[in-house]
């Protein structure tokens, strides 16, 4: 009975120890510790690394490979490394730009009046209407694809939702006591918008920049599977899994697997560290 207390006693104390705020920020060092290491070792790895190697080829997960090697010997961990840095990388620029756009046109529509509001209100419909793929395939292709293209094709389409959020955030503050008082003193709307409206504002912008994140590698991968995105000599996670299905067929399946849940795991991780975020700031659930 005493080792049951001691044992029950210890989990209060843990559980008190790693509350929401805790668990938040041992999860985002996690993350930065990893995201920074896929990108170190991404920028490190010498291309001799994944070279063709003909006497190796289609070779299962060993200890020499451990993730196997592909039809013409290519080691399937560097090129998955790689891939997975570059989509990363992406990710991350999508995001940021984005979440730029959002804040601009979420702002902007409020403060400028019922006509502009309506403006910006009409085009979130109107790209929400569109499927995301396909908006994507015909900005990257308009442009030239590659990185340049698959870089503003995601950006682009993956702004509506955090301009909605934040232009409903940016209603509510216009409507509060101190941003009409600071109205009435002859402020300004770029003033009200600075000083009033951008400091609230902000923990949603992080959050949804996070939340982004996961969306826009996976469509970027996705994009690039289908052949529009990022170029062949490339070893992104899209063109990696769009090679190895030709030889799925065949038993080969770790040409696939570990790419495929590389990436899908970096997406769990960053968007379960977004929602755990929102909880951080929420002031309802901050001290769960």
């Amino acid at each position: 009975m005493s080792e049951l207390s001691k044992s029950i006693k210890k989990e209060k104390i843990w559980s008190t120890q790693f509350g929401i705020r805790e668990k938040t920020i041992l999860s985002l060092a996690i993350f930065i510790i990893f995201f920074i290491g896929i990108l170190i070792a991404g920028a490190l790895i010498d291309p001799e690394s994944f070279s063709i190697d003909l006497i190796n080829k289609n070779q299962s997960p060993s200890i020499k490979h451990i993730f196997g090697t592909d039809w013409i010997g290519r080691d399937m961990f560097y090129r998955t490394l790689k891939g997975l840095s570059i989509s990363m990388s992406i990710g991350v620029l999508s995001s940021i730009i984005s979440g730029i756009i959002a804040i601009i046109l979420g702002i902007i529509g409020p403060i400028c009046g019922k006509k502009v509001d309506s403006i910006i209100t009409w085009f979130i419909d109107l790209v929400l209407s569109v499927p995301h793929t396909l908006i994507i395939i015909l900005i990257s292709m308009s442009v030239g694809g590659g990185l340049k293209g698959i870089v503003l094709g995601v950006s682009l389409t993956h702004w509506t939702s955090l301009t909605r959020i934040i232009r409903a955030e940016v209603m509510q503050v216009k409507e509060s006591d101190y941003a009409k008082i600071a109205k009435n003193f002859g402020k300004s709307n770029l003033y009200i918008a600075k000083n009033h409206i951008l400091p609230h504002i902000i923990p949603q912008l992080l959050v949804g920049i996070v939340l982004i994140f996961p969306h826009a590698i996976l469509h970027e991968a996705s994009v690039t599977f289908l052949g529009f995105g990022l170029q062949s000599h490339e070893p992104a996670i899209g063109i990696i899994l769009s090679e190895a299905m030709k030889y799925l067929s065949s038993g080969k399946w770790w040409l696939a697997f570990f790419p495929g849940v590389s990436l899908v795991l970096v997406s769990m991780m960053v968007d379960s560290i977004g929602k755990k975020i929102g909880k951080l700031i929420d002031p309802k659930t901050a001290n769960i």
